[in-house]
């Protein structure tokens, strides 16, 4: 996964650079202590992952990653943590207060790195996926998946010993994270898991005591 720094601190920027010797899976192409310096870079090379401090000299960087039109993964680093909201805010992958330890930085770089996979299509091949839950990527497996139901710009992921997620994606986006397999959508706003439902018919299937409808456009064929 190949990733660049921007940070206005030269010290800050040697952290990183320590750290991601570290992470096997992580290749630190370059750092920069100006933001507009790493534009062209930007320009002219394809990143996996950005690590962009927040607060910098004359833009900040929730505003230059706003301004990238086709931006990489990021990872936010700041000493303030009341920039927390507005980095969720642009689906950061994840919000690293200075000064954190090398297993901080792990963990980010993993969340990264299984992100990656999911969008080279490489989850289908495993038995979870993860999704956002707030400022976290939670590993959901898809045998505890009973359905999910889209609401809005975030989907409802109902699951078994009835817990449930909420996560802000679209059901097309998380649908493609998803084997054929084992889950059907059935309706605009439903996906149900195939071996969780107990009965079906024409109109609706069931999960438990759970009726949900099947849309004019959608059918259920028992897998």
């Amino acid at each position: 996964m190949t990733a660049i720094a921007i940070d206005d601190e030269p010290i800050a920027l040697e952290v990183i650079k320590s750290h991601a010797s570290k992470v096997p899976f992580v290749e630190l192409k370059a750092t920069f202590t100006n933001a507009f310096e790493a534009v062209a870079y930007l320009q002219k090379y394809k990143i996996d992952l950005l690590f962009l401090d927040i607060k910098m000299p004359d833009i900040s960087g929730i505003e230059f990653f706003k301004s990238l039109s086709s931006p990489p993964m990021v990872v936010f680093t700041t000493a303030y943590s009341e920039h927390a909201v507005e980095g969720f805010e642009v689906d950061a992958v994840d919000y690293l207060l200075k000064p954190f330890s090398l297993s901080r930085f792990l963990k980010a770089c993993t969340k990264a790195n299984e992100l990656l996979s999911l969008k080279n299509g490489n989850a289908k091949n495993e038995d979870y996926l993860f999704v956002k839950d707030g400022y976290e990527q939670v590993k959901v497996l898809y045998n505890d998946i009973l359905y999910i139901e889209a609401s809005g710009n975030y989907l409802n992921i109902f699951l078994t010993r009835n817990q449930k997620l909420m996560t802000r994606s679209t059901i097309n986006d998380i649908l493609l994270q998803l084997p054929e397999s084992i889950f059907t959508r059935v309706h605009r706003s439903y996906i149900v898991a195939n071996s969780k439902v107990s009965r079906y018919n024409k109109q609706s299937v069931f999960i438990d005591l759970v009726e949900i409808p099947i849309g004019n456009t959608y059918h259920f064929v028992a897998k």
